[in-house]
Protein backbone atom coordinates (compact mmCIF):
# COMPACT_ATOMS: atom_id res chain seq x y z
CA UNK A 1 0.00 0.00 0.00
CA UNK A 2 2.92 2.69 0.53
CA UNK A 3 4.50 2.19 -2.58
CA UNK A 4 1.24 2.72 -4.40
CA UNK A 5 0.80 5.78 -2.70
CA UNK A 6 4.33 6.62 -2.90
CA UNK A 7 4.67 5.61 -6.87
CA UNK A 8 0.73 7.60 -7.27
CA UNK A 9 1.82 10.71 -5.48
CA UNK A 10 5.46 10.96 -7.37
CA UNK A 11 3.91 10.26 -10.35
CA UNK A 12 0.76 12.87 -9.49
CA UNK A 13 3.67 15.53 -8.49
CA UNK A 14 5.16 15.28 -12.07
CA UNK A 15 2.35 15.33 -14.03
CA UNK A 16 1.67 18.83 -12.29
CA UNK A 17 5.18 19.43 -13.49
CA UNK A 18 6.89 19.78 -9.77
CA UNK A 19 8.90 17.86 -8.34
CA UNK A 20 7.98 15.71 -4.84
CA UNK A 21 11.32 15.82 -3.32
CA UNK A 22 12.07 19.52 -3.74
CA UNK A 23 10.71 23.15 -4.34
CA UNK A 24 12.21 26.31 -4.05
CA UNK A 25 13.43 27.13 -0.42
CA UNK A 26 12.08 30.21 1.04
CA UNK A 27 16.00 30.36 2.00
CA UNK A 28 17.33 30.44 -1.20
CA UNK A 29 19.63 27.40 -1.02
CA UNK A 30 19.60 24.49 -3.33
CA UNK A 31 21.43 21.25 -4.11
CA UNK A 32 23.09 19.39 -1.60
CA UNK A 33 23.37 22.26 0.87
CA UNK A 34 19.38 22.12 0.36
CA UNK A 35 19.47 18.42 1.36
CA UNK A 36 21.73 18.55 3.67
CA UNK A 37 20.16 21.85 5.99
CA UNK A 38 16.65 19.81 5.78
CA UNK A 39 18.00 16.55 7.19
CA UNK A 40 19.73 18.60 10.11
CA UNK A 41 16.29 20.41 10.68
CA UNK A 42 14.69 17.42 10.33
CA UNK A 43 16.61 15.32 13.15
CA UNK A 44 16.36 18.53 15.62
CA UNK A 45 12.62 18.28 14.75
CA UNK A 46 12.51 14.43 15.33
CA UNK A 47 14.49 15.04 18.75
CA UNK A 48 12.16 17.54 19.97
CA UNK A 49 8.82 16.28 18.83
CA UNK A 50 9.90 12.50 20.49
CA UNK A 51 10.82 14.26 24.18
CA UNK A 52 8.11 16.50 23.60
CA UNK A 53 5.77 12.80 23.25
CA UNK A 54 7.01 11.36 26.48
CA UNK A 55 6.38 14.75 28.35
CA UNK A 56 2.79 14.88 26.81
CA UNK A 57 2.25 11.37 27.42
CA UNK A 58 2.58 11.58 31.13
CA UNK A 59 0.79 14.98 31.96
CA UNK A 60 -2.38 14.47 29.33
CA UNK A 61 -4.87 11.80 29.56
CA UNK A 62 -5.72 12.71 25.76
CA UNK A 63 -2.25 11.51 25.56
CA UNK A 64 -2.41 8.11 27.69
CA UNK A 65 -5.70 7.24 25.69
CA UNK A 66 -3.65 7.28 22.33
CA UNK A 67 -1.12 5.24 24.04
CA UNK A 68 -3.76 2.50 25.03
CA UNK A 69 -5.69 3.04 21.70
CA UNK A 70 -2.50 2.26 19.81
CA UNK A 71 -0.86 0.00 21.89
CA UNK A 72 -2.37 -3.60 21.07
CA UNK A 73 -1.18 -3.20 17.08
CA UNK A 74 1.98 -2.82 17.83
CA UNK A 75 2.58 -5.60 20.73
CA UNK A 76 5.15 -7.94 19.91
CA UNK A 77 5.66 -6.04 16.87
CA UNK A 78 10.02 -7.59 15.58
CA UNK A 79 12.31 -4.56 15.19
CA UNK A 80 12.49 -5.21 11.64
CA UNK A 81 9.20 -4.56 11.18
CA UNK A 82 8.75 -1.68 13.15
CA UNK A 83 11.71 -0.15 10.98
CA UNK A 84 9.95 -0.87 7.73
CA UNK A 85 6.96 0.61 8.87
CA UNK A 86 8.04 3.66 10.38
CA UNK A 87 10.04 4.20 6.83
CA UNK A 88 7.53 3.14 4.66
CA UNK A 89 4.84 5.52 6.25
CA UNK A 90 6.97 8.45 6.47
CA UNK A 91 8.03 8.43 2.95
CA UNK A 92 4.73 7.78 1.40
CA UNK A 93 3.20 10.24 3.19
CA UNK A 94 5.54 12.79 2.76
CA UNK A 95 5.66 12.57 -1.03
CA UNK A 96 1.62 12.78 -0.44
CA UNK A 97 1.29 15.32 1.79
CA UNK A 98 4.28 17.61 1.21
CA UNK A 99 5.76 16.79 -2.22
CA UNK A 100 2.36 16.39 -4.10
CA UNK A 101 -0.26 18.72 -1.76
CA UNK A 102 2.23 21.53 -0.68
CA UNK A 103 1.76 22.53 -3.96
CA UNK A 104 -1.69 22.02 -4.69
CA UNK A 105 -2.76 22.92 -1.60
CA UNK A 106 -0.28 24.94 0.51
CA UNK A 107 1.61 24.38 3.91
CA UNK A 108 -1.64 24.70 5.57
CA UNK A 109 -4.32 23.01 3.54
CA UNK A 110 -2.25 20.13 3.22
CA UNK A 111 -1.61 20.26 7.00
CA UNK A 112 -5.27 19.82 7.74
CA UNK A 113 -5.66 17.12 5.62
CA UNK A 114 -2.69 15.08 7.50
CA UNK A 115 -4.35 16.03 10.79
CA UNK A 116 -7.72 14.53 9.20
CA UNK A 117 -6.00 11.38 7.89
CA UNK A 118 -4.79 10.85 11.23
CA UNK A 119 -7.86 10.74 13.20
CA UNK A 120 -8.42 7.92 15.38
CA UNK A 121 -11.23 6.86 17.24
CA UNK A 122 -11.85 7.45 20.92
CA UNK A 123 -11.21 9.86 23.74
CA UNK A 124 -8.08 11.45 22.27
CA UNK A 125 -8.53 11.90 18.76
CA UNK A 126 -9.25 15.38 18.57
CA UNK A 127 -6.40 16.17 20.61
CA UNK A 128 -4.35 13.28 18.19
CA UNK A 129 -5.49 15.72 15.00
CA UNK A 130 -4.98 18.53 16.15
CA UNK A 131 -1.26 17.31 16.83
CA UNK A 132 -0.99 15.61 13.83
CA UNK A 133 -2.11 19.18 11.95
CA UNK A 134 0.65 20.88 14.50
CA UNK A 135 3.24 18.10 13.06
CA UNK A 136 1.92 18.53 9.17
CA UNK A 137 2.78 22.49 9.07
CA UNK A 138 6.39 21.89 10.60
CA UNK A 139 6.95 19.12 8.20
CA UNK A 140 5.79 21.60 5.66
CA UNK A 141 7.84 24.33 6.89
CA UNK A 142 11.39 21.98 6.86
CA UNK A 143 10.51 21.79 3.04
CA UNK A 144 9.58 24.59 2.25
CA UNK A 145 12.67 26.31 4.27
CA UNK A 146 14.86 24.58 3.02
CA UNK A 147 13.75 23.11 -0.53
CA UNK A 148 13.80 19.07 0.44
CA UNK A 149 11.99 16.51 1.10
CA UNK A 150 14.53 14.97 3.00
CA UNK A 151 14.14 16.29 6.49
CA UNK A 152 10.84 16.26 6.90
CA UNK A 153 11.32 12.41 5.81
CA UNK A 154 13.67 12.27 8.59
CA UNK A 155 12.10 13.79 11.11
CA UNK A 156 8.90 11.52 10.05
CA UNK A 157 10.33 8.28 10.31
CA UNK A 158 12.41 9.25 13.09
CA UNK A 159 9.38 10.09 15.02
CA UNK A 160 7.26 7.24 13.92
CA UNK A 161 10.17 4.92 15.05
CA UNK A 162 10.88 5.92 18.68
CA UNK A 163 7.33 6.32 19.24
CA UNK A 164 6.24 2.73 17.65
CA UNK A 165 8.96 1.16 19.96
CA UNK A 166 7.54 3.18 22.99
CA UNK A 167 4.44 2.26 22.76
CA UNK A 168 5.54 -1.12 21.85
CA UNK A 169 7.52 -1.61 25.08
CA UNK A 170 5.22 0.47 27.38
CA UNK A 171 3.53 -0.76 30.27
CA UNK A 172 0.28 1.70 31.68
CA UNK A 173 0.47 -0.44 34.79
CA UNK A 174 1.98 1.03 37.72
CA UNK A 175 4.54 -0.11 39.30
CA UNK A 176 4.01 -2.14 42.77
CA UNK A 177 6.24 -0.26 45.08
CA UNK A 178 5.78 -1.45 48.97
CA UNK A 179 4.86 1.52 51.25
CA UNK A 180 5.37 3.96 48.22
CA UNK A 181 8.77 2.73 47.17
CA UNK A 182 10.23 3.49 50.67
CA UNK A 183 11.16 0.08 50.89
CA UNK A 184 13.18 -1.18 47.70
CA UNK A 185 13.53 -5.16 46.58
Amino acid sequence: MTLWIASGSALGAMALGTSPVACVSWIGISGLASVLLSVGVGLCLGAATIAGSRVIVRRAQWARAICVALMPSLSGAAEAALVTAALGSAVAEELLFRGLLVPVLGIVGSSIVFGAVHQLRGEGRWMWMVWATVMGLLFGLVFAATGSLAGAIVAHATINLANSRFLRDLSLEAPVRPLGGLLRR
